[in-house]
């Protein structure tokens, strides 16, 4: 069983002035797919210190999955505090999510979105719309098991 972490990162969500949307769908995509896996939500402001500290508190899941703070406001600093978390990049993670978004909008493209590796997690970075997280929820599915069983040593 696969343990993920979802994060949602938004000032406005945390000070409770909208519903997080973006995690939940991200929760339900999952338990809704063939993997079995636990998934936990939480929500954080847009403060890198704040960010890093929950990455780190959750180095013990398999996966940690962002929503929010890749766009190129000055309050977006996941990817940021994302690389400065990771040990190693997964690049075409992040390639492969911005490439499929851009067939839905031409905005994909400003995306500054992460993948990455800390010890034996990889933290993803999605955009934090419903939208984009549903279509990135989907495309890494098909890969998270897979993923997990190469950082442990398992082979291909």
């Amino acid at each position: 069983m696969l343990e993920i972490m979802v994060i949602t990162i938004s000032d406005r969500a945390y000070r409770g002035e909208y519903k997080d949307l973006s995690g939940p769908k991200i929760k339900e995509i999952i338990e809704a797919s063939d993997i079995e896996a636990r998934v936990e939500l939480m929500v954080v402001p847009d403060e890198a210190a704040k960010i890093k500290a929950a990455l780190l508190s959750h180095l013990d899941k398999d996966f940690i999955l962002t929503t929010g703070g890749t766009g190129l406001s000055p309050r977006d600093v996941t990817p940021e505090v994302t690389r400065e978390v990771c040990e190693r990049e997964i690049p075409g993670i992040s390639e492969i999510l911005r490439f499929e978004s851009y067939r839905e909008t031409r905005n994909a493209v400003l995306s500054r979105g992460v993948a990455g590796v800390r010890g034996r997690t990889i933290i993803i970075n999605f955009p934090g719309s419903v939208k984009a997280v549903t279509l990135c929820t989907q495309l890494v599915l098909p890969i998270l098991e897979h993923a997990q069983k190469m950082l442990r040593g398992e082979g291909h």
